[in-house]
């Protein structure tokens, strides 16, 4: 039996894929936050968090899955052809290749370091959203969204930090910027609960769906399971 994908699901799918490459435009500018620094997108990543919450909670781990590994290809693309671009010759009266190359040259330490981030704690907060609901009996939406997205990030930035900094920057740097882009996404997860509250309830409703992940397999790569 083939399972049904909803236009709902592909607008969510859609919106965490946008979210996600328009971070990885914005990551290119440090920012400062009262006492804190981190980079602008702190801005708009926690929304695919946020997102990846949503569809979990109606729509269960195994399609949060397939949209997180749908989100690494598109932004791998994104990211191929906007490499692509900076290597292509320039034209003699086109003057800011030196711009592109110093805010888009990524290099492979940082690439990786994001994409190997990404794929690690989005779903290690799909996985804590999971069974904290089943756990729960789908109680305390709100607890479980603030701590599967605290996972996942912490998770995220110990990954990324280390792998695209390390030898770089100081170690009390990198452990501060682990830290504050932790607590910084997190506390964004937590001020715009209520608007997550009240989507997770109306697409319940528009849905007719509420999924606990019971007797699933959890294997990361198994997108064959939808």
């Amino acid at each position: 039996m083939r399972s049904k994908i909803s236009v709902l699901f592909l607008l969510l799918t859609s919106m965490f894929c946008v979210f996600l490459i328009l971070a990885n435009l914005m990551e290119v500018k440090v920012v400062r936050f009262g006492v804190f620094t981190a980079t602008a997108g702190l801005a708009v990543f926690p929304i695919s968090y946020i997102i990846n919450d949503c569809i979990v909670e109606v729509y269960g781990f195994r399609k949060a899955r397939l949209v997180i590994w749908l989100g690494f290809l598109m932004n791998f693309i994104f990211v191929m052809f906007l490499q692509l671009a900076i290597v292509l010759p320039s034209d003699p009266s086109w003057t800011h290749q030196e711009a592109i190359d110093t805010i888009f040259g990524n290099t492979p330490r940082i690439l990786l370091g994001s994409f190997v981030a990404f794929i690690c704690g989005s779903m290690v907060n799909a996985y804590v959203m999971s069974k904290m609901k089943v756990i729960s009996n789908g109680k305390m939406f709100s607890l479980r969204a603030v701590l599967s997205t605290l996972f996942g990030e912490t998770v995220d930035s110990f990954i990324f930090f280390p792998v695209a900094f390390l030898g770089v920057l100081p170690l009390s740097t990198i452990i501060s910027l682990i830290w504050t882009q932790a607590l910084l996404k997190t506390i964004y997860e937590i001020i715009v609960l209520p608007v997550t509250i009240k989507v997770v309830k109306e697409i319940k409703r528009h849905e007719d769906l509420d999924t606990f992940d019971k007797n699933i397999d959890y294997k990361w790569w198994r997108i064959d399971q939808i």
